[in-house]
């Protein structure tokens, strides 16, 4: 069985940064970062993103933030993790395990209220265990842009 080879964004010439309307009381700069076309495989994309961030209520924001984005309406999945003073926090939105992975990245870098949010668009064809390195990818040019 043919596996098309991923393709891994070597520089990320389509980061860009958005400026947010920060909430009233949040003591953070309002500062989405957005790399995308990070890999490509079997038709699936990704993208990353990520900002400051300090709880679960922020995190809800900052992904409908990003959805407000006609492109990143369209994906399949926005995983995402976040550790912050009320704990560790993570969604997976359908990617199992993913937010899990994003999260175990987190943990050993020790980033803390700051939220990452892997986004994919699913290319119709099931990746398997692959997806997890496409994240971890994902997660890790993240935080060499950082």
């Amino acid at each position: 069985m043919f596996h098309a080879r991923p393709i891994v964004a070597d520089r990320c010439p389509s980061a860009r940064a958005i400026a947010l309307a920060p909430s009233a009381d949040s003591p953070y700069p309002a500062l989405m970062r957005i790399l995308n076309n990070i890999v490509t495989d079997r038709g699936s994309r990704y993208a990353v993103s990520g900002g400051p961030c300090r709880d679960n209520d922020d995190a809800r924001n900052f992904v409908a933030l990003l959805k407000q984005d006609r492109k990143f309406a369209k994906a399949t999945h926005h995983s995402w993790a976040l550790i912050c003073a009320d704990g560790p926090l993570k969604s997976d939105d359908g990617e199992a395990g993913a937010g899990l992975t994003i999260l175990r990245m987190l943990e050993r870098e020790g980033l803390r209220d700051h939220i990452i949010v892997v986004t994919r668009w699913y290319g119709g064809k099931h990746l398997g265990g692959d997806r997890f390195r496409h994240v971890q990818t994902a997660v890790r040019h993240y935080m060499a842009q950082m």
